[in-house]
C-alpha cells in the first residue's frame, strides 16, 4: 500500500487528490477523506465566485513552497472532491509531505 495515496506521481509533476470543506474557521489540513482517500483541507472562504479554489489553490502553493501558478485544478471545479496538479516532480512532493506530517 501506498504510504500517501493521495498523492499520485505524473510525468514530471504530482497529482494531489483533495477533500475541500470550504467556509471552516480557518484553512488547515485536518487529516484524509473517503475511499480512495484524499487529503482533507478546510478553509475559511466560501464556496462562491471561485473563492474557495483560489484559497485552496494559495493553501498548496504554500505547504508544497511554489508559486500559485504552478498549482491547477484538474477535475473538481465545483466540487469538493478537487484533483489538483503541482508542477513540482514527485519525489521533491513526497520529502515536503514527509516534512509535515
Amino acid at each position: 500500500m501506498k504510504e500517501y495515496p493521495w498523492l499520485r506521481p505524473t510525468k514530471n509533476q504530482t497529482e494531489l487528490l483533495v477533500y475541500i470543506r470550504p467556509n471552516s474557521s480557518r484553512t488547515e489540513v485536518t487529516g484524509v477523506f473517503g475511499n480512495p482517500e484524499r487529503l482533507k483541507i478546510k478553509i475559511k472562504a466560501l464556496p462562491q465566485d471561485g473563492e474557495a479554489n483560489k484559497e485552496v489553490v494559495e493553501f498548496v502553493s504554500k505547504i508544497f513552497k511554489v508559486s500559485k501558478s504552478r498549482v491547477g485544478i484538474l477535475r473538481g471545479e465545483i466540487s469538493q472532491q478537487k484533483d489538483l496538479l503541482i508542477d513540482l516532480p514527485y519525489e521533491k512532493a513526497i520529502i515536503l509531505v514527509r516534512e509535515i506530517f
